[in-house]
Formats: C-alpha cells, sequence, structure tokens
C-alpha cells in the first residue's frame, strides 16, 4: 500500500541545522551572496538574449561569466546545504536501519560527517596551489582584447566554500558522535 507523504515533510531538513553561532550566520551570508548573484546572473542572461534578438548587440562575455558563476555560486552555497542537512543522501538506508534515533545510524552519520570532511579538505588541498598560481602568474580567462576576467577569485570561492564546508562536516561528526556516545552510555 502505498505511503502518504505530507509536502512539508519534504521540505523538512533531514538532520537538525546547527545552532545559530557566528559560523552559521557567515555561511548563510554567503549563501545569500550566491542566491543574490543567481538573479543577477538571470538578469544578465535575459539582457543578453534581448539586446542579441531584438538590437543585434548581444552582451560580451556572457557566456564566460555564466559558466564560471555557477562554480562561484555553488561554493558559495555548499556550506549551507551541509549545515542545514541539505546533502544529498540515502534516506532509505537510515529508514531500513531503524530510523534516525538508532545507534547504527547515529554511527553511520559520524562516519559519513568525517568522510565529508576530508572529501572538503582533499578539494580545499587540491584547489590552493591553482589559487595561488592564478593570482601570482595573473591569470585571466575569457577572450583576450575581447573580454577577460581574472581567474583568482573564483578559486578562491571554492577554496573558502569547500573549507567551511570541511569545518561544517566536522561539527556534524562532533554533533553526531556525541549523540551515538550519549545514547550508548544511556
Amino acid at each position: 500500500m502505498a505511503e502518504t507523504v505530507l509536502p512539508s515533510e519534504l521540505e523538512a531538513p533531514s538532520q537538525k541545522p546547527i545552532a545559530n553561532d557566528p559560523l552559521t550566520r557567515v555561511i548563510e551570508g554567503l549563501a545569500a551572496i550566491g542566491t543574490l548573484w543567481i538573479f543577477a546572473l538571470m538578469f544578465l542572461v535575459v539582457a543578453d538574449v534581448v539586446g542579441r534578438d531584438f538590437f543585434k548587440r548581444p552582451i560580451v562575455g556572457v557566456a564566460e561569466m555564466a559558466g564560471n558563476s555557477i562554480i562561484g555560486i555553488v561554493f558559495l552555497q555548499l556550506a549551507s546545504a551541509v549545515n542545514s542537512g541539505r546533502m544529498t543522501r540515502a534516506d532509505f538506508l537510515i529508514d531500513m536501519m531503524g530510523g534516525p534515533s538508532a545507534k547504527s545510524v547515529q554511527a553511520l552519520e559520524t562516519l559519513f560527517a568525517i568522510l565529508g570532511a576530508i572529501a572538503m579538505a582533499i578539494i580545499t588541498r587540491a584547489v590552493v596551489p591553482n589559487l595561488v598560481g592564478a593570482y601570482t602568474g595573473n591569470e585571466f580567462f575569457g577572450v583576450q582584447g575581447l573580454f577577460t576576467i581574472p581567474t583568482w577569485p573564483i578559486y578562491g570561492l571554492m577554496v573558502l566554500g569547500s573549507a567551511l564546508s570541511a569545518v561544517v562536516y566536522l561539527r556534524l561528526a562532533w554533533r553526531s558522535a556525541s549523540s551515538f556516545l550519549n545514547n550508548r552510555t544511556a
């Protein structure tokens, strides 16, 4: 028989968000900047289409800006997704293991948070040399003489977003491990 799922249950985060502390405020501020960036990008694309179709004058560099904007937006909003428990996950596995309060699930949540922190740390470590090289080498993307933008800000957002995500994953790991240990002794 089919199970009824309320829309509010679909929108609820799978984990309780971490309290509104200074780090969370910074993370949510960066996510808000990412959201504003999306609106600005949509406006730019529409303006380019209008300019291209009605005035035969496209806006130069829109494709380059859009391509790199996606990267920047993702990394601005990544830590917020981790912090609010909205990262992609297989909830069916948790349900099969006995629900969110089961000890095995709490241990698995801790493991996944540690692995997430490791993955984000690896990304941070991999991008830092690119950031340094782009900054010191005065690296740009685009078409020289027509439209160019420095690449280091995008690399900087990648480092910032992945490093903050690693920190949030570590906090989640600590919280999950504490919950697991408290429930184990109870």
